[in-house]
């Protein structure tokens, strides 16, 4: 679901985020308009007003476990495990993580790739949300999702950023809830300047 519909209808903190998300025609490859939150990082209210939305949220769910995707949902992971009291697990990629792993492939929009996690990070019976930037094809928070509940956590809901309204992802997440802040920017024309700007 979106904040909008959670209460949030007309929230100005939500226009303010949407503004401060930056569109990048065909990256990682052709045909992907990427959404870019560096730039919404760079506007410290607008970072924090998005971190208190997810608080908010959360912050009476008796969530034990704010687990973070690699890598944009280690930047919002941390600050919202931090405000509830709740500890914080990487979900990393591949090699990247000393001790012993588990590891849960899956598809993405562009291919494939594999998230891993510290064997004994969560405990049986710990309540989890799981943080990232952006929900789409679903493939990520599925792996996600699977690494954590192999672990016996307990995944209460998803919570991303941005959301892609018409894509099916939501259906993988074994019936999961899904909290989204807002929709995908469209390509505008401070999106084209930025580009012709830095050469992106």
């Amino acid at each position: 679901m979106f904040a909008a519909e959670n209460g949030l209808k007309g929230d100005p903190r939500l226009q303010d985020i949407t503004k401060a998300i930056r569109v990048i025609p065909n990256f990682p490859k052709q045909g992907i308009m990427f959404q870019d939150i560096t730039t919404l990082l760079l506007n410290p209210k607008v970072f924090k007003d998005t971190v208190e939305i997810f608080v908010d949220r959360y912050k009476d769910m008796g969530i034990s476990v704010v687990a973070g995707v690699e890598a944009r949902g280690f930047m919002f992971g941390p600050p919202i495990a931090l405000a509830i009291g709740a500890k914080f697990v990487p979900l990393r990629k591949p090699g990247k993580l000393p001790g012993e792993v588990i590891s849960e492939a899956y598809e993405l929009e562009y291919g494939r790739d594999c998230l891993e996690m510290h064997v004994g990070a969560v405990e049986k019976g710990d309540r989890v949300v799981v943080i990232d930037d952006l929900i789409a094809t679903g493939g990520t928070l599925s792996a996600a999702i699977n690494l954590l509940e192999r672990m016996g956590a307990e995944v209460v809901e998803c919570g991303c950023v941005i959301g892609l309204p018409e894509v099916e992802g939501q259906n993988r997440l074994k019936g999961r809830p899904v909290y989204m802040l807002v929709e995908p920017r469209e390509l505008d024309d401070s999106d084209l300047f930025e580009i012709s700007r830095y050469g992106n």
